[in-house]
């Protein structure tokens, strides 16, 4: 294999890292200093960075060890790339940075335990299953998770929902509150959705690497159903945490979203059945449409919590 020059070779781990969704880990972190401010907790601003720093690198490495691994078991060269899914495309352009790409991943998850090994200094033994549960799902997720239909679903929502906001909550404060066990539901249903719908695409070639998710298992519009459902869960939420108590009314901004995300739901019930067959024209709005109900979810329930702190 040919060397690669420095620039290109940084230029394909920032493409791998796909710095478009990287904004997403913050949004999570941030659920968990708007509910510590809510909950009457002042987090020391360096604490705040720290915990948003690692949040990035978390995303960042999960996206690098993924089109590492996706480059090397062929599975790049059977996708076809959507703005949403099928990864990047930087490695099948530059096979060179392969190794960069690794390197690049490996760093990025020095980087989440440097800070995590602080916290933990700081906060005492309770972060270690954040750590541990936290590592193995950057890890695992690709070469092993994907392999585990339930897991493959829970996974990616349970990283950037309860561990990641539930735990930038204990390292802020120390402990943990309903508030922040209840806002962590969203993301956590949220962005499991997400990455069902966006595995549709990608059944065929997938099957053939020997992966084996749900939406492999249960077929695209099926599949598509259950992602309907995870996203009409989240925005339940909302009315049955302020009923109770956990959430503040601040909270029902996130309900502005509600006409996207039931056009959203709606769309994905109904998807015609040549989605089977891997016609992705019908899909691929409802893609898009999925990443603006996430994020837009993400930023009114983080203003909602702010509002009422």
């Amino acid at each position: 294999m040919k060397r690669v020059a420095p620039g290109a070779s940084l230029h394909a781990c920032l493409r791998s890292s796909r710095p478009n969704f990287l904004v997403l880990a913050p949004l999570c972190a941030g659920l968990a200093v708007t509910a510590a401010w809510f909950d009457g907790h002042s987090p020391a601003g360096l604490d705040i960075l720290l915990v948003m720093i690692a949040a990035l690198l978390a995303h960042a490495a999960v996206n690098l060890f993924n089109e590492h691994h996706d480059y090397r078991s062929g599975l790049d060269s059977l996708t076809t790339r959507t703005p949403f899914s099928g990864g990047s495309g930087s490695l099948p352009e530059n096979p060179a940075a392969a190794g960069a790409v690794r390197v690049a991943a490996w760093a990025c998850l020095a980087g989440l335990v440097a800070i995590g090994a602080g916290f933990l200094w700081e906060v005492g033994a309770v972060m270690l299953p954040y750590g541990l549960l936290g590592l193995l799902l950057v890890v695992a997720y690709t070469g092993w998770l994907t392999r585990r239909p339930w897991l493959c679903l829970m996974a990616p929502g349970a990283g950037f929902g309860i561990l990641m906001v539930a735990g930038a909550y204990q390292a802020l404060t120390g402990t943990l509150s309903l508030t922040v066990l209840t806002a962590s539901l969203v993301p956590t249903l949220l962005v499991s959705a997400l990455l069902l719908v966006n595995q549709l695409p990608d059944i065929e070639p997938d099957r053939r690497v020997g992966r084996d998710h749900l939406a492999i298992r249960l077929g695209a519009l099926r599949a598509a159903r259950l992602s309907a459902a995870l996203v009409l869960a989240a925005f339940a939420v909302i009315p049955l945490a302020w009923l109770t108590g956990a959430l503040p009314a601040g909270a029902w901004l996130m309900w502005l979203v509600i006409p996207a995300a039931v056009w959203l739901a709606r769309g994905l019930w109904c998807l015609p059945a040549d989605v089977e067959r891997g016609v992705l024209e019908p899909l691929l709005p409802l893609m898009g449409l999925k990443v603006g109900v996430l994020l837009g979810s993400l930023i009114l329930l983080n203003a909602g919590l702010l509002l009422a702190a």
